[in-house]
């Protein structure tokens, strides 16, 4: 090669390599202040020992975004997967009996007073507030379905309780409330501290006559369908316990294992779905579906037409709610 032919060739490279030096610095000047703009107009607050606060999502949201990385950067781990809708065969949530106090309350437009007992599945254990736990979700399901009468529901779930312990606290957090509805939580502890059964359905008994006398409709609640209660051997002896309990009493009974037995071997969630990783607990998805599926069972056993004649004027019972 020529010298002519090298030196243009050297001249075209510093000329290029000019050109890019250019380039980038063009680019910082000009972007720079874009940026600084845009951050001024959204700015983000954190205060030092803090976290951000959390995006408020919905309890029957889908998965979650599909945006991708921005190149270079790492990827974000995988959302877990959530369930699209909160079903379940209907024969899973109807009552078997009517809530005749319930209905009365609401007949009359009178306000109505719920409490919720349990253990930590009531107090909320797994919820990523006191707003998603199934007692909160639950005022708000039951006001949309009855606008303009006046509901409140009492949390008083207890992390770690037992039926025995639980009864020990009605006199002060149930019945001092004066409650229509009591909804009555119960059977996991004892399972998974593999108490005996036998003495449990004494307690069973005894607890629901008290609440019966006290002029209040029941519900209960048996134990949640979750790894760490199916390791266990009691289990079913206890949900068919509550089962029989609630026929022998005549009261309603809300079959949250079946329900979720549902979720998970008929609609195909997985435990990641509705179950905390704690393999014990709910979420804010079960929490808030736990109260969908409940309001709903609520009110259709307090306005169904067989019921209806029970609360009319010319038939209630000499005996008035206690208010």
């Amino acid at each position: 090669m020529s010298f002519s032919k090298q030196a243009k060739l050297v001249c075209q490279a510093q000329a290029a390599a000019a050109a890019a030096i250019f380039a980038v610095q063009f680019f910082a000047l000009h972007t720079g202040p874009a940026n600084a703009q845009v951050n001024a107009q959204n700015p983000t607050t954190q205060f030092a020992g803090t976290a951000p606060a959390p995006v408020a999502i919905s309890a029957f949201a889908g998965a979650g975004s599909t945006a991708k990385p921005a190149a270079g950067t790492a990827p974000a781990a995988p959302a877990p997967a959530m369930p699209a809708a909160c079903t379940t065969p209907a024969a899973l949530t109807h009552f078997n009996r009517p809530l005749v106090h319930t209905m009365r309350r609401l007949a009359n437009g009178q306000p109505l007073t719920i409490v919720a007992i349990g253990s930590s599945s009531t107090a909320g254990a797994g919820a990523s507030s006191s707003a998603a736990t199934y007692p909160s979700r639950l005022a708000l399901e039951l006001r949309s379905r009855f606008p303009g009468r006046e509901i409140t529901v009492i949390n008083r779930g207890v992390n770690g309780e037992e039926t025995n312990n639980m009864m020990a606290r009605f006199e002060a957090d149930v019945l001092a409330a004066h409650p229509q509805l009591v909804l009555w939580q119960i059977g996991t502890n004892s399972v998974l501290r593999d108490h005996p059964l036998n003495p449990h359905a004494v307690e069973l008994h005894d607890g629901i006559e008290r609440l019966k006398a006290a002029g209040a409709d029941v519900v209960l609640i048996d134990p949640q369908f979750a790894p760490a209660v199916l390791a266990k051997s009691e289990t079913q002896g206890m949900v068919e316990q509550i089962a029989l309990a609630a026929k022998q009493e005549n009261v309603a009974l809300f079959q949250r294992f079946a329900v979720m037995r549902d979720w998970h071997d008929v609609q195909h969630l997985s435990f990641d779905a509705f179950v905390s990783p704690d393999h014990l607990h709910m979420n804010d998805w079960s929490y808030a579906c736990l109260a969908k599926l409940l309001g709903g069972a609520i009110a259709e056993a307090a306005t169904r037409p067989i019921a209806a004649a029970a609360v009319h004027p010319d038939t209630i019972s000499a005996k008035p709610d206690i208010q």
